[in-house]
C-alpha cells in the first residue's frame, strides 16, 4: 500500500511485491519508490482505463469544490500497490468563484508547458477546461508507460507545434476510445472540451464493455 508518483511507477513496472525483510521506507512524499518494491509483467488495459477513472473523479470532486489544480501531470499523481490513484500536489492550486465558467488569471511565475493548455500558456487563464486539457496529457503519460510529452521537443517547439494544431499521436496499443477521448480534451476552444463529469462516465461505460477498448488507434512511431 506504498505510495509513489505515477510517472515512474509507470516507467517500471505493474505487479509490485515486498521482498521479506522489509527495512526502511519508501519517500512516497518525494515521489520515489525504494528498492524493495520489484517490478514484474504488465499492466492490463483495464487496470490503465482504472487508474485514469480514479484519476478523473480526484478532479472532478476538485472542479466541483471550484479548485484548479495547474499543475496535473503523472508526476503529482501518487499510485499505490493496488494501483490506486490521488491527485497530489496542490502547490499551484487555486479557488475560483462560484462560477462553472470562472477563471484565473496570474501575471508570473513559471508553468508546465507540456502539460499545460493554450490559453493558460498564452493568456495565463486558468479554468477547469484547462485542467481537462492537462489530464489529456496525463491520459497519454499512462497510455505510453510513462514518456516525456512531446519527447525531446523544446518548450517553445512545444508551444508552436499545439497553436498549428499538433497534437500528441496514439500510443503504441491504446484503444481508439482512450485516444479519442485524449483529443476531446485538446480542443483548442475550452468550451469544447468535456467536463471531468463527463470523463469520468465515459470512463466507467467502458470499463463496464471491455470490448470497446479492443480496437486500436492508429500507431505513428516517431
Amino acid at each position: 500500500m506504498e505510495n509513489g508518483a505515477l510517472d515512474k511507477f509507470l516507467r517500471v513496472g505493474y505487479t509490485w511485491w515486498q521482498r521479506p525483510w522489509g527495512g526502511g521506507t519508501s519517500n512516497s512524499h518525494q515521489g520515489r519508490w525504494d528498492d524493495r518494491w520489484i517490478p514484474e509483467g504488465e499492466f492490463g488495459i483495464i487496470q490503465l482505463v482504472g487508474m485514469l477513472r480514479g484519476i478523473a473523479a480526484g478532479m472532478k470532486y476538485l472542479a466541483n469544490m471550484n479548485y484548479v489544480h495547474r499543475d496535473l501531470a503523472a508526476r503529482n499523481i501518487l499510485v499505490n500497490s493496488n494501483l490506486v490513484c490521488k491527485v497530489s500536489d496542490f502547490g499551484l492550486s487555486r479557488v475560483l468563484e462560484d462560477d462553472p465558467e470562472a477563471t484565473y488569471t496570474t501575471s508570473g511565475g513559471k508553468i508546465p508547458i507540456r502539460w499545460t493548455a493554450p490559453e493558460a500558456i498564452s493568456y495565463r487563464k486558468f479554468t477547469s477546461a484547462s485542467d481537462v486539457w492537462s489530464y489529456g496529457i496525463v491520459m497519454w503519460e499512462v497510455m505510453s508507460y510513462g514518456e516525456r510529452p512531446y519527447w525531446e521537443l523544446s518548450n517553445h517547439e512545444v508551444m508552436k507545434a499545439i497553436n498549428e494544431g499538433f497534437r500528441l499521436p496514439a500510443p503504441l496499443d491504446c484503444p481508439s476510445a482512450i485516444y479519442q477521448l485524449m483529443m476531446q480534451c485538446w480542443q483548442q476552444e475550452r468550451c469544447r472540451r468535456p467536463k471531468f463529469t463527463d470523463i469520468v462516465s465515459i470512463l466507467d461505460k467502458l470499463i463496464r464493455a471491455p470490448e470497446s477498448l479492443k480496437a486500436l488507434a492508429d500507431f505513428d512511431p516517431r
